[in-house]
């Protein structure tokens, strides 16, 4: 008997309107992943009781979605505290548990889900792949090779040892392995990884290379894990010729570590691995400390802030482009505009021009510093504003209330971390120009609608409490010094 024929019509409701809005929240594919197979037993007091198939879904969306669902509970019944997943058995949930509700994860997934082969992630060049494996994942963008990166001093030293990477790895050989590239968001690091991953497969088509993003890399680990192909996942992994591995900074869990098994494999066998990401090594608290030990001894190559140099040739370049194609003019004190004011990073560069496109097609407007000065208002950034990180929020944070940075991003729902958890993500969203998702994704792996809840509540208790006004604009300044 499913566990819903014995729940109220009442609770019957509140789980269809739960799972209508998890649907809605994270999409068909995540939904039909993670929450899909989930099944309301009973709500108890404060306490909504799942339970779930298998050991490791119960893990899993214990330690990555509590909040998720316990947030879409509360939408509904704000009585609701607390969540528990139980493993469910021929149809049966244990018990309830108190206080810890799930088991440990076992290293496997139980008998109860067949063997399958999971979807590997896409490679530029695999010849070792055989005929329906259903290749999919982190797709390589074509515009982004070595000729359309724009070179200058911040990001010189990392396109060189980009292009030798290409050429070695062309040549069966390497030189620096790994290679950690990193910097702040919207500089080439994405671009980089792309561009040797062209190179090489132009210079030798069978190599086998292989692009990934860290969040495709941790789907395509934990679906292996699954569905008991996970050896299976790990072999193809290490028969790679070129690793790409980009956003490393949301790797965590399992998957960091078994990144880190993948690394050390591929190391010892002389294969050369790329790994982009926003901080350098000694930064990435997530990781395993063996995995930023093995990321810092090897090629650790920075891409500085862009100076006015390379913004300006970046502006041409764009602009040049614009010129070919749709046949209009960019004077120069436009050009110099556009590069002195515009000094977050290259995306915005390049969404400046496309504004400036966008507005001389729909409006006939000449392209000029004063359509520029009204066209371009939101991306203008003074040269004296202090860039604010999240890494330096979370430490100003801890610091200031005490509480170490890892509680920042675990699942722990005390009083004495949610709070100072949610000024962080609401000085996130107010001193950044991260987008939700992302700082969710830098909070341990939490949803942008916990973000956008934690900075709704903190702003509600700033407009309630004097005091913690006062709390807050004091960690302002101490972050915007």
């Amino acid at each position: 008997m499913n566990s819903t024929d014995c729940l109220s019509e009442a609770q019957r409701d509140l789980w269809n309107r739960v799972r209508a809005r998890l649907k809605a929240g994270v999409g068909e594919d995540v939904f039909t992943s993670w929450f899909a197979r989930l099944e309301l037993e009973e709500v108890v007091d404060d306490l909504a009781h799942l339970s779930a198939p298998t050991r490791f879904l119960c893990s899993w969306v214990q330690s990555n979605y509590a909040d998720r669902i316990l947030q879409a509970f509360q939408q509904d019944s704000a009585v609701i505290a607390r969540l528990q997943v139980t493993l469910r058995v021929n149809g049966q949930a244990r018990p309830r548990l108190a206080p810890q509700p799930v088991e440990a994860a076992s290293p496997e997934v139980p008998p109860a889900v067949a063997p399958q082969v999971t979807a590997m992630p896409r490679l530029v060049r695999d010849n070792t792949a055989q005929k329906g494996d259903a290749l999919s994942g982190s797709a390589i963008d074509a515009r982004m090779t070595f000729d359309s990166f724009v070179p200058g001093g911040p990001n010189e030293m990392a396109l060189g040892v980009a292009r030798q990477i290409a050429q070695a790895a062309a040549n069966n050989s390497v030189t620096f392995n790994p290679v950690y590239i990193h910097s702040t968001v919207g500089l080439g690091k994405s671009h980089l990884l792309n561009a040797i991953a062209h190179a090489t497969q132009q210079a030798d088509p069978s190599k086998n290379i292989v692009y990934l993003t860290a969040d495709h890399f941790m789907y395509h680990f934990i679906t292996a894990v699954q569905r008991q192909s996970a050896l299976g996942f790990k072999e193809w992994l290490r028969r790679v010729d070129l690793l790409l591995i980009d956003d490393m900074q949301f790797l965590q869990g399992k998957s960091a570590t078994e990144f880190g098994h993948t690394l050390g494999t591929l190391l010892t066998g002389a294969k050369q691995v790329v790994v982009a990401g926003d901080a350098p090594p000694r930064d990435l608290e997530m990781l395993d400390e063996r995995v930023r030990s093995r990321l810092s001894g090897g090629l650790v190559v920075p891409i500085s802030t862009f100076d006015i140099e390379l913004r300006r040739a970046i502006v041409q370049r764009r602009a040049d482009q614009a010129t070919a194609r749709f046949g209009m003019h960019f004077p120069t004190p436009v050009i110099d505009y556009i590069s002195r004011v515009v000094v977050s990073h290259g995306r915005d560069l390049d969404g400046a021009v496309n504004r400036l496109v966008a507005a001389n097609q729909l409006t006939g407007e000449l392209i000029t510093v004063p359509l520029a000065e009204k066209t371009l208002g939101d991306l203008i950034r003074s040269h004296e504003a202090r860039r604010v990180r999240i890494e330096d929020i979370l430490k100003i944070v801890s610091r200031h209330y005490k509480v170490p940075r890892n509680e920042l991003l675990s699942a722990r729902r005390s009083r004495d971390v949610v709070r100072p958890r949610q000024i962080a993500m609401f000085l996130a969203k107010a001193l950044t120009s991260r987008s939700l998702p992302e700082i969710g994704r830098r909070f341990g792996g939490r949803d942008h609608t916990t973000v956008l809840h934690s900075v709704r509540k903190v702003e509600q208790m700033i407009k309630d409490d004097v005091e913690l006004a006062q709390e807050i604009e004091l960690l302002k300044r101490m972050l915007e010094e």
